[in-house]
């Protein structure tokens, strides 16, 4: 019998290590990042315990269950950090969850499938009309934070209310989405991340999918604590911002899984489902994560907005734009891959400097 290595169990080694660094007073800079990759598997296990149901329940409701816990651990990394009062960390990681999904990931992809593949070519109905919902997202979050810029409103308390509208909004067409996505016909496009079951083979019962999935979540939660309780420690320690942490290393930390899985599917040539988790995931980030977010916070007793300074607009304006150029004909090759992964990388040596 053949056994198949899984990267995610080695990885898991983390998650006890970071225990022990807490206990022992290893250091900070050890606690966080055994905490950082703790976070990875377990991301990857509540993904699968996800897709393992929508083999259950059926592509339906599988998908709104692939919508509602896509992003669950970057979901849970945040809500930590508004509880401890991190809000710079929060703002930051919506920004660079939903850049690293445009560039690094749908990047990555495009490259990596097309050195393999030559040009692909994918649904250019279902990547425009994800694109232009996309855009139309982007620009809610951008609204406020200009509107704060115009009226020069440098704190969170004078937006939240503005922000706390837009939000409720925002979940309304998320919504509308989810609904669509069960009356439309085959062809057309799902608002949500469809299932990326077709990368593994084994199937796991509806029970092992829950258990798996409830501890996952649990784990992921406890292991949040520690990373959002070590992040101010290790910025004084490494000279980082946590601007940078939350714009960078908490988005790579919550999607590394999801982004394996996309780069899988496009160097099998599924061109059309490696597009839809990078879409998919982004719109999960825009319409669902950040509106949640600004309302827990809100519950919280917290203040909370959509505060993105002019870097994170320009840098969500110009992954808009350069994405959406590169998906409005339905093909894809690796030189377009390269170059948004060019862009990724000088806009994260600018945050760095920031």
């Amino acid at each position: 019998m053949k056994i198949k290595f899984d990267y995610r169990y080695v990885l898991l080694l983390a998650v006890p290590i970071a225990l022990l660094a807490e206990t022992l007073h290893w250091g900070n800079i050890v606690q966080f990042i055994a905490a950082a990759i703790g976070i990875i598997p377990l991301a990857g296990f509540i993904g699968q315990a996800t897709e393992e149901l929508t083999v259950h329940t059926g592509p339906k409701i599988g998908g709104m269950l692939n919508a509602t816990l896509g992003n669950a651990a970057e979901l849970i990394i945040t809500i930590v950090a508004i509880k401890e009062g991190v809000l710079e960390l929060v703002i930051a990681s919506i920004t660079g969850s939903i850049l690293g999904n445009l560039l690094l990931v749908m990047g990555l992809s495009i490259l990596l499938g097309g050195l393999r593949n030559g040009t692909q070519k994918f649904s250019q109905p279902q990547a425009t009309t994800n694109a232009t919902t996309m855009m139309l997202a982007v620009t809610a979050l951008m609204i406020p934070a200009i509107f704060g810029h115009s009226i020069d409103v440098t704190h969170h308390e004078g937006l939240q209310p503005f922000s706390l509208g837009v939000a409720i909004v925002m979940i309304i067409v998320y919504g509308l989405g989810i609904v669509y996505s069960f009356t439309a016909k085959e062809d057309d496009t799902p608002m949500i991340r469809p299932s990326a079951h077709d990368v593994h083979a084994d199937a796991w019962s509806v029970k092992k999918a829950v258990i798996v999935l409830a501890l996952a979540t649990a784990v992921i939660v406890f292991m949040s604590e520690l990373l959002v309780a070590s992040v101010e420690h290790v910025v004084a320690e490494l000279g980082w911002s946590a601007f940078f942490v939350g714009i960078i290393i908490i988005p790579l930390v919550g999607n590394a899984a999801e982004h394996m899985v996309s780069a899988q599917v496009a160097l099998k040539n599924q061109m059309t489902l490696s597009m839809e988790i990078a879409l998919g995931s982004s719109l999960q980030i825009a319409l669902f994560v950040a509106p949640v977010l600004i309302i827990v916070a809100a519950l919280m007793g917290k203040e909370l907005s959509f505060n993105f300074n002019q870097f994170e607009l320009v840098a969500l304006a110009s992954a808009g734009i350069v994405g959406a150029f590169v998906i409005k004909d339905g093909k894809s090759n690796w030189l377009e891959g390269a170059q948004l992964l060019a862009l990724y990388l000088i806009l994260g040596v600018a945050f760095f400097f920031i």
